[in-house]
């Protein structure tokens, strides 16, 4: 019996671009691939956590010591959406219901002071509601307007008291200035967001010296 034989598909003479750039040896091509990789799990990453946490940024780092002892300088803390896992709730609220966060009722949110998207944001204990009256008559503010008193663990007097560097006496929270909650942290692991530049650099260096290694050993083969 006589068998056939299919015969080999032709090698397309005019490879795409993409299969170039694919099975190209080129170093610079090699090192695109490597760093197109390293973003696009980088990528994959932050989609999921914001598909989890229905916020961003869905991580923070603490860069300060005011919400010691719970929140340590250098914590990596993840973040939810304010009614995500359960409402938000005050310290007000949590001393009658006795939900507790990070050791003590009520949550710990992440805020833009004052609405002010070009400073960093804050994390601090949410302590009660007040309406625009009782901001008025209590910390006298001028305009006064409804929204959440905060105050860190570690500090004396609530934000609501004090000013912030580039926007001055910081107002009680709105709604649409909470950024979200804090669920849990990660010890020491946000060292890593606050020197990002210095380990990005540090990463792409050590992929271009894999990369001249490997080409040069290609060259003496």
């Amino acid at each position: 019996m006589t068998r056939s034989r299919i015969p080999d598909a032709p090698e397309d003479e005019n490879p795409s671009i993409i299969n170039r750039f694919r099975k190209s040896d080129h170093p610079a091509a090699s090192l695109a691939r490597d760093l197109l990789w390293v973003a696009c799990v980088v990528g994959g990453i932050a989609l999921l956590l914001f598909l989890i946490s229905g916020t961003w940024p869905a991580v923070v780092t603490i860069e300060s010591g005011s919400m010691l002892p719970e929140m340590q300088v250098g914590d990596l803390v993840f973040v939810v959406a304010a009614d995500r896992y359960g409402p938000l709730v005050t310290t007000e609220e949590g001393k009658e219901t006795g939900h507790l966060s990070f050791g003590h009722p009520g949550d710990v949110i992440i805020f833009r002071p004052n609405d002010n998207d070009q400073v960093h944001p804050i994390i601090h204990r949410a302590l009660i509601r007040v309406t625009a009256e009782e901001a008025a008559e209590l910390l006298a503010f001028e305009n006064p307007h409804g929204g959440i008193v905060t105050q860190g663990d570690n500090n004396p007097v609530p934000d609501q008291v004090t000013t912030y560097p580039g926007i001055g006496r910081i107002e009680p929270i709105k709604d649409e200035w909470i950024i979200g909650k804090a669920v849990f942290r990660v010890p020491l692991v946000g060292y890593l967001p606050l020197h990002l530049v210095e380990f990005a650099v540090l990463i792409i260096a050590i992929i271009i010296i894999q990369e001249l290694v490997a080409s040069r050993r290609k060259e003496k083969k």
